[in-house]
């Protein structure tokens, strides 16, 4: 019988409509796993997370090329990585470290193409989907609203320290393993590393939350 990956971490979502819905499409996504179509499903894992994943990609590359790249970038790596994803953490904050060191790689090498050595003609089309479906109205609200480029303003990780716990409501230990540093992916790193680091990050969101309120009093977003 397939677990639960997501509800079994203990996931703090203020939706558990949601978070059991998410859970559901996760089991859907590992029985392919389980019965040996990677693509699909690697393809349903784009189709279930691909849309809020370039959102958080393009929030903090803060450039469409760029995050398209980066967009690229982890649909290789989670092709690449999903024949030996062991299901240790739940798919979604799995997805999340591989596309923020996607990000990272990118930003250290802005000429850099992926090496196209897998089989990618159905991922790539899916991947161009999702970019297309989400681009449009990402554009249209978010990086326009004044808060977000507020964030923008922020240090890197704190902006996407913020995005992972307010707008995507993950919990701290997702959060702690989907910022692991420039390692990425599982590592079998014991629980209470994953809480200590949870611990710090939970101190730094507060700091980010504050220096945030300041630029938002300093920009009359907010009254002091």
């Amino acid at each position: 019988m397939i677990g639960s990956p997501a509800m079994a971490e203990g996931e703090d979502s203020a939706d558990p409509d949601a978070g059991a819905a998410r859970a559901a499409a996760e089991g859907r996504v590992r029985a392919r796993h389980v019965d040996g179509d990677l693509e699909g499903a690697v393809t349903l894992a784009l189709e279930l997370y691909g849309a809020e994943l370039y959102g958080f990609l393009h929030a903090l590359a803060r450039d469409e090329d760029v995050a398209a790249e980066a967009f690229s970038t982890f649909a290789e790596d989670l092709w690449k990585g999903m024949p030996k994803f062991r299901w240790e953490s739940s798919l979604r904050t799995w997805s999340y470290a591989l596309a923020r060191n996607a990000l990272h790689r990118v930003r250290r090498d802005p000429h850099r193409r992926a090496e196209r050595n897998v089989p990618l003609s159905q991922l790539e089309a899916t991947a161009a989907a999702v970019v297309r479906s989400v681009t449009a109205p990402y554009l249209r609200t978010d990086v326009k609203d004044r808060f977000a480029q507020l964030r923008e303003q922020l240090d890197p990780d704190d902006h996407a320290l913020l995005i992972l716990r307010i707008d995507r409501r993950m919990s701290w230990r997702d959060i702690a393993r989907a910022m692991p540093g420039e390692a990425g992916g599982e590592s079998g790193e014991p629980a209470e590393s994953i809480d200590r680091r949870a611990a710090t990050l939970r101190k730094r969101f507060e700091r980010a939350k504050a220096m945030l309120k300041e630029l938002a009093q300093e920009s009359g977003i907010l009254p002091r």
